[in-house]
């Protein structure tokens, strides 16, 4: 009798399984990686440039930049929108107080941009309209100067103010009858530094014979704003007069040694070159995504290849944008302009012009190619629009037309061994600042 025939079925080897959960894998972490990179590629080019603010021109609908214009002398009493009596400028911008020759008259230039209208700032409209609401000046001296002068002109129309300083503020007020709350966090660079002196042990820095410098995390905020953004609905940053400060940080004596993830750069890089590394860890998401995708493959294997999508999208958020409140606004001021003429602050250098400089004398004092003494104001400018470019960031660009005023420093009553031609009279130009800060959010509110 004959057998029946049976038709075996292989059976699957652990081998055979092992390769198809493989090729799978891999494809399933191609497409993941793939997915990830488009989206991540399309949150760095989709985000449009936010640079000046523009007004409606008198004479036609085309949008008209307020940067371009001219100072005009406006003598009347409306010029007027507060005093040295305000208690909050500090003593060595207070001109009037300090008998400078040309105090009175600082303020009664106004800026008149080209073929537009620069909004009068009413300060009783502002508080009522920034009700509930807390703004953060984040920055060094100089946006120190803008938050006192905002300070002086809303405490003129409202004096019912309560001193409140948010957590590591410098100082900061609340107007009571608005809760409007204002703050300054002042901070240098930005970043974290601190006096850095040579291990006994031994080290990267050590072997190169450094024995003295700066340590500049560029990848830590400083403590003093870090956060700040969770604590303001708007904030205002600057830096750049201490990047290129050598009589600080000297390049010889006392460098700036910069870190990344703790672990010092070398060889050394110069001062801007660190404050690209600084903007771009604040601001640029694709900093960080090489080292997220090496440690995502390499410590989590195929997982990681899951969750890089995650790791991306966490990371094209900028520090502050992870930090600020919902629907937060954030500026950048450009860089304020110096005016040492005849040699720097400790070279006997001075600004004793009376009025605002001619267009000619901008260009002789400003130029880069002049490689001036006050050179480093377009220097920094041109860094930061780098590196905030399709940023979240607005631009407050107030360097320009603050070039032409020469004659609005403290220069010998600054009560300095110097001529303090770096900061401002109050009041002063830093009044227009806020003018143009106001128009900014008011067209920010407008646009949103």
């Amino acid at each position: 009798m004959a057998q029946p025939h049976y038709t075996s079925k292989k059976p699957t080897t652990p081998l055979s399984l092992s390769l198809t959960s493989f090729l799978f894998l891999s494809l399933l972490c191609f497409a993941s990686l793939f997915l990830a990179f488009s989206l991540f590629k399309y949150s760095l080019t989709a985000s449009p440039p936010r640079d000046n603010i523009q007004f409606e021109s008198k004479t036609s609908q085309e949008p008209c930049d307020f940067t371009h214009g001219n100072w005009v002398l406006d003598p009347s009493p409306r010029s007027i929108r507060y005093d040295h009596t305000c208690k909050e400028i500090f003593k060595g911008w207070n001109c009037i107080l300090n008998n400078k020759t040309n105090a009175l008259r600082i303020s009664q230039w106004k800026w008149k941009p080209n073929n537009c209208d620069l909004p009068p700032f009413d300060p009783v409209r502002f508080l009522e309209r920034f009700r509930d609401t807390s703004i953060g000046f984040i920055g060094d001296s100089l946006n120190r100067n803008m938050f006192v002068s905002l300070f002086c002109i809303l405490r003129r129309a409202s004096s019912d103010v309560k001193k409140w300083r948010p957590a590591k503020a410098d100082r900061g007020f609340t107007f009571l009858q608005y809760n409007l709350t204002i703050a300054y966090h002042r901070t240098n660079l930005l970043a974290r530094y601190g006096r850095w002196s040579p291990n006994a042990n031994g080290g990267v820095l050590e072997s190169l014979g450094y024995k003295d410098g700066y340590r500049v995390d560029v990848d830590v905020p400083d403590g003093n704003w870090a956060e700040a953004p969770s604590l303001h609905d708007v904030v205002i940053l600057n830096t750049g007069h201490w990047w290129w400060a050598p009589s600080k940080f000297d390049p010889v004596k006392s460098p700036m040694l910069f870190f990344e993830n703790g672990i010092p750069i070398v060889p050394l890089k110069p001062p801007d070159a660190g404050l690209d590394m600084v903007l771009n860890h604040m601001e640029d998401p694709s900093c960080c995504c090489i080292s997220a995708l090496v440690v995502a493959v390499l410590f989590l294997g195929f997982i990681g290849c899951l969750v890089i999508p995650v790791v991306l999208l966490w990371f094209q958020t900028s520090f502050i944008e992870r930090k600020m409140r919902p629907g937060g606004i954030r500026i950048f001021r450009t860089q304020s302009p110096r005016h040492f003429e005849g040699g720097d602050w400790n070279q006997g250098g001075s600004c004793p012009r009376l009025k605002p400089l001619l267009p000619e004398e901008v260009e002789e004092l400003f130029a880069v190619e002049n490689n001036g003494t006050n050179v480093e104001t377009r220097l920094v400018n041109q860094h930061l629009r780098k590196a905030l470019k399709g940023s979240s960031f607005h631009i407050l660009n107030i360097t320009h037309m603050s070039e032409f005023r020469a004659d609005a420093h403290p220069c010998k009553t600054g009560g300095k061994k110097h001529d303090d031609c770096m900061h401002w009279c109050l009041p002063g130009i830093t009044d227009t600042w806020n003018d143009l800060l106001v128009a900014q959010l008011d067209n920010i509110k407008g646009q949103n």
